[in-house]
Formats: C-alpha cells, sequence, structure tokens
C-alpha cells in the first residue's frame, strides 16, 4: 500500500457513485488489546459483501489521516483514520488505516464484484 493520494481516490470514489457495488470495512483495536491490558477491552467492526449504492462519496484531509464518507439512501457510511491505498484489478479500491507500528487499524474496500474470502 502507499501513503493516500487525496485526488486520486476522490476520482476512484466518483467512478463508483451511482453504481451497485460490494464493499467490505472493518476495524479493530486489536485481537490482544485485552491481554495486553485488561483495562481495555477490543473493539471492532465487520461487513463483507454487501451491496451499497451511494450517491455522493467525499475523501476528507484531518490531521494525520483521511475520512471518506459515502451518502447512501437512509444515512452516511463514515470512515475514520485511513492513511494508505492501493487499487485492485482496475475494479477494486482498498483503504486502510495503520497506526504508527503498522498495525491494521480500519480498512475499506469499494468493488464491483464480491469479495473472495482470503482475498
Amino acid at each position: 500500500m502507499r501513503p493516500i493520494e487525496k485526488e486520486k481516490i476522490q476520482e476512484k470514489i466518483d467512478s463508483f457513485a451511482k453504481k451497485e457495488v460490494f464493499i467490505h470495512m472493518e476495524t479493530s483495536t486489536g485481537s490482544y488489546i485485552g491481554v495486553q491490558n485488561p483495562d481495555n477491552i477490543p473493539a471492532c467492526a465487520y461487513i463483507r459483501n454487501e451491496i451499497i449504492q451511494f450517491t455522493e462519496g467525499k475523501i476528507v484531509e484531518n490531521e494525520a489521516w483521511y475520512s471518506v464518507g459515502l451518502k447512501i439512501k437512509n444515512g452516511w457510511i463514515y470512515v475514520e483514520g485511513l492513511t494508505d491505498w492501493e487499487m485492485y484489478d482496475k475494479d477494486t479500491l482498498l483503504l486502510g488505516g495503520h497506526d504508527t507500528e503498522g498495525n491494521l487499524k480500519i480498512g475499506l474496500q469499494l468493488s464491483h464484484r464480491p469479495f473472495v474470502c482470503g482475498e
């Protein structure tokens, strides 16, 4: 993955707008956070291969990371803490947020085809 390039990612997000696309999104503090410090509980969220259609999408630069908002029929999908990106097969956008140690903390993928387990 490479550092986020805001303009290029905005173009990719725009190419998915107003079309049915598959989304994969996950966030995690890390599976072992509670083992390392019992006062911290792990927190995670995960969705894979849900079909969405968004009318508007935007990437915004924050302090040391980026956020993406996708306007869907009854609300918004919002992802914050993104630092890196990559394209797969010209139709899959992968955005990730890594901490200073390189651990993945949040991920967002958009594609015109379903995600295969292990992909």
